[in-house]
């Protein structure tokens, strides 16, 4: 059914209908909470014999692990994480337990000492171009240090890069791009080849990186999931490898906040990276590093260990699909939304003007959903349509049910702003 095209009687008795509906809802006093892609109890259920991996009798490798130095992390691990990424070993830094901290302290360097040598970046107007929808925490290092984004709209293969190779030539005050390569949050799309390639070969400022933030490097829910081509060698080929900084870690493979991360980047940039390092820390968990080793063993288990973890959340992005697709069809007019094939979430975007209505009637019955608006930076979504989607924390019953409550406020809604015209 395409509500937009319904006479101003046939919005109304729907309009009605669904006001009673959400009425009925906000009798029941529920609690329930779709805002942040978190894993589920039952994935860190199946994670728990990481904590049995290590033990007094555990005889660590030399030089001894358990105490100072490998500042850049264990080789074993640095090999394994090379391999998931598709680089050289020596391109990589085995961090502590948050990829996040790796890019802020990545960006932090920036601001004070600059890239290898060059000029800092603090106290000049640093821009950014920022892929909309897209990651609020990555805004949130940019608003933090002060630095201009500009907006790149996603495309279906990626940012727009028409549009981002048009600034980046134009523009040396722009120093960066913050990517999601695959399955994008909140989109769930994976870069194409193409888009690939001319990230890594187009004109810029010598300065400027790509801050591939591949976090879904291995999150497929389905067995024909997405191929992403890999940046670093391309970037070698046209010997631009300096700009790619790459970054990912183990928070929804192992436990979130206890894990490992990684960052690969050319060798001169790690050398460059290292020599600040040394100041700020003697190294990151070691011992934690090779607890990952042991469970993690290879990048063949890593996958045997990620297919377990889709089992038990693919269903709920099943779900989601079932119940949308039920609820408004392809051609709604009214509520549209992407259909990844892996990663943590699924954007969905309703009738321009109505998402900050959609969260304000999901806050009043008792649905908690995404800040509307902080897939953009600042938080601001001009057309105020777009809304994230986490449906892996919930239980299967209590998803079911919140996506019933979305469904009813996406039409109420947008019913509203439809009679009103």
């Amino acid at each position: 059914m395409d509500y937009t095209s319904l006479s101003k009687e046939e919005i109304e008795r729907l309009l009605s209908e669904q006001n009673r509906v959400l009425k009925e809802i906000g009798k029941k006093k529920i609690a329930l909470d779709i805002s942040r892609g978190k894993p589920a109890p039952m994935q860190l259920d199946g994670v728990m014999p990481l904590l049995d991996i290590l033990g007094s009798d555990t005889v660590f490798p030399k030089p001894d692990y358990r105490n100072y130095g490998i500042l850049e992390g264990i080789p074993e691990l640095r090999a394994l994480f090379a391999q998931i990424l598709g680089v050289d070993k020596n391109e990589v830094i085995i961090g502590g337990n948050s990829s996040l901290n790796m890019m802020y302290d990545t960006i932090a360097r920036a601001m004070q000492f600059g890239i290898c040598g060059g000029q800092p970046w603090f106290g000049r107007k640093i821009k950014f171009l920022t892929p909309v929808p897209g990651y609020d925490r990555h805004f949130g290092i940019c608003e933090h240090f002060g630095i201009e984004m500009i907006n790149i709209p996603m495309t279906p293969t990626g940012p727009n890069m028409d549009l981002v190779e048009q600034l980046v030539s134009g523009d040396d005050d722009i120093k960066g791009i913050w990517c999601v390569p695959k399955y994008q949050n909140p989109t769930g799309i994976t870069f194409s080849e193409d888009t690939v390639r001319r990230l890594a070969t187009m004109k810029t400022a010598e300065d400027f990186r790509i801050f591939w933030d591949n976090a879904y490097v291995v999150h497929d829910l389905y067995e024909d999931g997405d191929t992403l081509a890999n940046i670093m060698s391309i970037a070698k080929e046209a010997g631009t490898q300096d700009r790619i900084y790459q970054f990912t870690s183990t928070s929804k493979v192992t436990f979130p906040g206890a894990g490992v991360a990684c960052l690969a980047a050319s060798e001169k940039n790690i050398k460059d990276i290292l020599s600040h390092m040394k100041y700020q820390t003697i190294g990151a968990n070691k011992i934690n590093q090779y607890a990952h080793l042991l469970y993690l063993k290879s990048a063949e288990h890593v996958k045997e260990l990620m297919a377990a973890h889709a089992a038990i959340i693919r269903p709920k992005f099943d779900k989601f699909m079932e119940v949308m697709d039920e609820a408004f069809g392809d051609d709604s007019g009214i509520a549209s939304w992407t259909r990844p094939k892996g990663g943590y979430f699924i954007s969905l975007d309703v009738l321009e003007g109505c998402a900050k209505e959609v969260g304000r009637l999901c806050k009043s019955v008792g649905l908690t959903i995404t800040n509307v608006g902080d897939t953009y930076p600042y938080g601001m979504d001009d057309k105020d349509s777009n809304i994230r989607i986490a449906p892996t924390f919930t239980s299967d019953e209590d998803l079911e049910a919140a996506l019933q409550i979305l469904v009813c406020c996406i039409k109420v809604a947008c019913l509203t702003k439809l009679s009103s015209k």
